[in-house]
């Protein structure tokens, strides 16, 4: 798999969901940046400059009791740092301190980086060893320096070695990121909706199903656009629709005409072997004529209503066996869809009465399929079946595959056509693959 199909492989399906990734993945690289630069600039000066203040304040103290008896000014010097600098400061005299620099437990990276800014302070501004001790629990810092002749202990709240300013500005940017993903997809949802309706009454136009008299083209200008043409195209099948319908009543009362006449006065002459050959040729034309007409009519103009498919099955597989066809059905007990009765009949007849005059068994099945998503009709054969490269060409009109199947069978290769048009009216799909039982089996999608 290329790397285009495996990006392609992770992209949203819908257009909805790829708009909104239009919009977030600018708002997150931009957000990332901000963030980059705010810490990398903003949060790591300030953090250096409070360290800095704090620094001096300890080297001063640490200056003013080296310089005097520390153990009669550390009581004012306590007072005056706990009063004003926020600082508990305490001398030990006669103590030593360990050379370690750092200690401390669970340091997590913001209170790394502040004790490293305030251990660089110190070494610049004390220039005496010291020591740092984070209790992570009491959010206080403890800085030990070694005085001459004591150690000077200064307790520090963490909140002097960083600014609270920087979480308001981490919430601002989170909260104005989420405030404007919310307008944008109320927005967006707004201008997909046109799209999504457009997509519905295609649909709907598909499976050969009225559009609703409510749809109007709405939304951005090319989406209208894209709707009005849709509305032309659907007026202009209707028109042609409606014309063909107009011209085949001519055509069929033009052709029959005839026909009726021949009939009669072929009735009307004595019997003989001559008179029924044209009798015979006769019925063989309106057969044809028959054929011809319902391939293209296709469903004739006939709504679609809630039909129960069981109904249509047992009319056909009944039909069936009158002629003494060895049929068997299987079937759901609830197969309620939108057909056009008539037409999808027609259907069925053709591709079972396909069926009957090359094998002796047949089989008929319908079932729900994908979660009641779909509806599956098979008509399965035992006959001499058809090849595999040949079984979409059957589809096309006035098509035999005589190398399979016996030529003497009759019919002028309409049945299958009129079959798939009348599927394909219903939105649906309609193949032909093998059959476990030796012959051909023709598969039907419709939507459930």
């Amino acid at each position: 798999m290329s790397l285009k199909n495996r990006f392609k492989k992770f992209l949203p399906r819908t257009i909805f969901g790829r708009s909104l990734l239009i919009l977030i993945m600018p708002v997150l690289l931009l957000q990332a940046i901000t963030a980059y630069i705010f810490f990398d600039r903003h949060w790591e000066k300030m953090t250096s400059r409070l360290a800095f203040a704090v620094a001096g304040e300890i080297s001063i103290m640490a200056e003013v009791l080296e310089g005097t008896d520390g153990e009669k000014q550390i009581g004012g010097l306590s007072r005056y740092a706990a009063q004003h600098l926020d600082l508990l400061i305490s001398y030990a005299p006669g103590e030593r301190i360990d050379t370690q620099n750092l200690a401390g437990s669970d340091i997590d990276w913001r209170r790394l980086m502040m004790v490293d800014a305030l251990s660089a302070e110190l070494e610049t501004k004390v220039r005496r060893p010291f020591t740092l001790m984070i209790d992570s629990e009491e959010k206080w810092v403890d800085v030990r320096v070694q005085l001459e002749e004591g150690v000077l202990t200064v307790s520090l709240p963490q909140r002097r070695l960083f600014s609270s300013s920087s979480y308001i500005v981490i919430l601002w940017m989170i909260g104005s990121s989420v405030i404007l993903l919310a307008i944008a997809i109320l927005f967006m949802r707004n201008q997909i909706r046109p799209i999504r309706r457009l997509a519905v009454v295609a649909e709907r136009f598909g499976r050969g199903l009225d559009i609703p008299s409510s749809f109007k083209p709405e939304g951005a200008r090319e989406v209208r656009q894209a709707a009005q043409a849709f509305l032309d195209m659907h007026e202009r099948v209707k028109r042609q629709i409606t014309q063909r319908a107009a011209m085949l009543a001519g055509v069929s009362h033009d052709l029959r005409t005839p026909l009726t006449r021949m009939r009669l006065q072929l009735a009307m002459l004595p019997e003989g072997p001559d008179v029924e050959a044209l009798k015979h040729d006769v019925a063989d034309m309106e057969r044809m004529i028959n054929a011809y007409l319902d391939f293209a009519k296709g469903e004739g103009g006939e709504q679609p209503v809630r039909t129960d498919l069981r109904q249509i099955l047992d009319r056909v597989v009944a039909g069936m066996k009158r002629q003494g066809v060895d049929v068997h059905l299987e079937m759901d007990q609830d197969l309620s869809l939108l057909l056009r009765p008539l037409a999808f009949e027609r259907c069925l007849t053709n591709i079972v009465t396909n069926a009957r005059k090359y094998a002796p068994h047949i089989w008929v099945s319908a079932h729900h399929i994908d979660d009641g998503q779909l509806v599956e009709v098979r008509v399965d054969d035992d006959g001499p079946g058809i090849p595999e490269d040949q079984r979409e060409e059957v589809f096309k009109p006035f098509v035999r595959v005589d190398q399979s199947r016996n030529a003497s069978t009759g019919g002028v290769g309409l049945g299958l056509p009129i079959a798939r048009e009348v599927v394909h009216a219903h939105g649906g799909k309609i193949w032909l693959e093998h059959s476990p039982h030796g012959g051909v089996r023709a598969v039907i999608h419709l939507p459930g």
